[in-house]
């Protein structure tokens, strides 16, 4: 049901609630867009609404923003905008072939197996680090090698226990975004320093933020693009099948196109959640690679925050955002309504 579709007093009191709800979305946009042309003064002086009838405009936080008094704007820009967007296209193709996988194959595997990967990377890594003394990155190298090894070769046995299959595959995905992400962003960054000393550097690179931010993003792709890839015809690919059509391309050539509308709001979905990211960028970057979420908050000084330059800073990171979603909306309401029709 729709507002045109209702009559007399109904159709002037549902309008009139949705350009309340309007004015109630916009109007914390429109307070960040004036405070970002007040000046010190007007923005401590108390509330003012009206460009040039409460305030005189001023550039002051552009100008202050735009010439590096702010930091590093464009270099900060630029690592968001590389980061974000390799980020989300990497996690948006890994995370749709991992869910096509779990939609369109049975995989079988018994928990003891994961058990042993868990005890061997475990116990491999304190072997190396106390009996052997290895650092403690060549023994979680090491560990994790082993107990990957022995995890799939174990799989191969008919081994006791529950069986687990593609629902419990896609639990443990999702259950990854339970875990609060101070204790991942923690782990990862005593993980890059160690990696460091190896002569990997992760810490402040472009290769260690994109890695956390793929992780960190891959459950959510492949929850969503499970749902799209259920809703597409099979029977579409069982035709490719009996024209011996090869699975890869049953995959690039006939369900990626198919499932666009899904892929483009996943992808967009995946860097609304990149490009807003505070905390990894908070532990693994301290200068080179720093994002628009550490410049916004960097933006104050011993006197306290000063929203003028706080809010020209939030309305470059929101921009680009609206941008490409009031480019790409088309595709995305129509991609979300497929993920919810089954």
């Amino acid at each position: 049901m729709s507002v045109r579709t209702l009559k007399g007093k109904r159709r002037w009191i549902a309008l009139g609630g949705c350009l309340v709800w309007l004015a109630i979305t916009f109007f914390p946009l429109y307070w960040v867009l004036i405070t970002s042309f007040k000046t010190p003064i007007a923005v401590v002086g108390g509330p003012t609404y009206l460009p040039f009838v409460d305030f005189e405009p001023s550039l002051t936080a552009w100008r202050e923003l735009l010439s590096g008094q702010r930091g590093q704007f464009f270099n900060t820009f630029l690592a968001s905008t590389i980061i974000g967007l390799s980020a989300s296209v990497l996690a948006t193709g890994i995370g749709a072939m991992a869910a096509y996988a779990l939609v369109r194959f049975t995989f079988r595997f018994r928990l003891l197996s994961a058990l042993i990967f868990i005890v061997i990377a475990f116990g491999g890594f304190l072997l190396g680090r106390n009996a052997l003394g290895f650092g403690q990155g060549i023994s979680l190298i090491y560990a994790f090698i082993a107990a990957l090894a022995l995890a799939v070769l174990s799989s191969r046995f008919r081994l006791p226990g529950p069986e687990l299959g593609n629902n419990d595959i896609v639990f443990w995905f999702v259950s990854q975004r339970m875990f609060p992400p101070i204790v991942a962003a923690f782990a990862l960054y005593l993980m890059y320093t160690e990696m460091g000393k190896l002569g990997f550097k992760l810490v402040d690179s472009y290769i260690g933020l994109t890695f956390a931010y793929i992780a960190f993003s891959l459950p959510i792709v492949i929850w969503l693009m499970r749902d799209f890839f259920e809703a597409l015809p099979v029977e579409v690919e069982e035709a490719a099948m009996v024209d011996n059509v090869p699975t890869w391309r049953i995959f690039f050539g006939i369900v990626l196109p198919m499932s666009k509308p899904g892929l483009i709001a996943t992808f967009m979905i995946t860097l609304a959640f990149v490009w807003n990211e505070f905390l990894f960028a908070l532990f693994l970057t301290n200068s080179r690679w720093q994002t628009l979420p550490i410049l916004v908050a960097g933006q104050n000084s011993q006197r306290g925050d000063e929203w003028w330059a706080i809010s020209a800073a939030a309305l470059v990171a929101i921009i680009p955002m609206m941008v490409m979603a009031g480019l790409l909306s088309r595709l995305m309401r129509s991609g979300l309504l497929l993920g919810a029709i089954k």
